[in-house]
């Protein structure tokens, strides 16, 4: 294939997802169909199966993109110069608000975000075991700076996480919003105190 033919096939693709991803937030992630996909692009669902074996496997490009942006940004945050604590502090509150912006305030792509995480999607698991990792990544920065104190830095991370869920998880970010709790500056505080040196 020359790198021209690769480049339409990849913008087809993009303008595949971006459609999908637009139908999704309009009529729904269930409502949609790949005939609806083609329809927006004047192309026959026969060319859409060409770039996407089924639905499904459109649905979870989207995901996939969606989640995408999220872990792009916790990367960035956890490359960037400056004291382990705050970047640790910016990583959390970004991860929810970028969650919040993305699944919870659009009920349509919502839909779509929790049958992805009833169905189990890979990139689902994919996606938890990337944001962990950052988060791991900081927790070890800390330790290195001094500021944290972790013997077992996967168990911290896994710990760290599933302090956050009420902030991370889509779900439960909408479900926890009207639901008596701590703020998620005082869960960052308790996360942070939690792994501060003894001494």
């Amino acid at each position: 294939m020359t790198l021209v033919a690769e480049h339409i096939e990849g913008d087809t693709r993009d303008r595949i997802l971006e459609v999908a991803e637009r139908l999704f937030r309009q009529i729904g992630y269930q409502k949609t169909t790949v005939g609806d996909i083609a329809k927006e692009l004047r192309m026959s669902p026969a060319n859409v199966y060409r770039f996407f074996e089924s639905k499904k496997a459109i649905h979870q490009a989207v995901a996939r993109g969606l989640m995408g942006e999220v872990e792009l940004e916790a990367q960035r945050i956890v490359a960037k110069p400056g004291p382990v604590p705050e970047r640790f502090r910016e990583l959390l509150t970004t991860i929810h608000r970028m969650n919040t912006e993305r699944y919870v305030g659009d009920n349509k792509l919502h839909e779509m975000v929790e049958i992805a995480m009833q169905e189990d999607w890979q990139v689902c698991v994919n996606h938890m075991e990337c944001i962990g990792g950052f988060v791991g990544q900081m927790i070890a920065q800390g330790v290195a700076s001094g500021d944290f104190e972790a013997p077992d830095l996967q168990l911290a991370a896994l710990c760290s996480c599933t302090a956050m869920m009420r902030f991370f998880h889509p779900q439960m970010i909408a479900q926890c919003a009207t639901k008596p709790g701590p703020t998620i500056d005082q869960m960052i505080d308790f996360v942070i105190a939690g792994l501060s040196p003894r001494h």
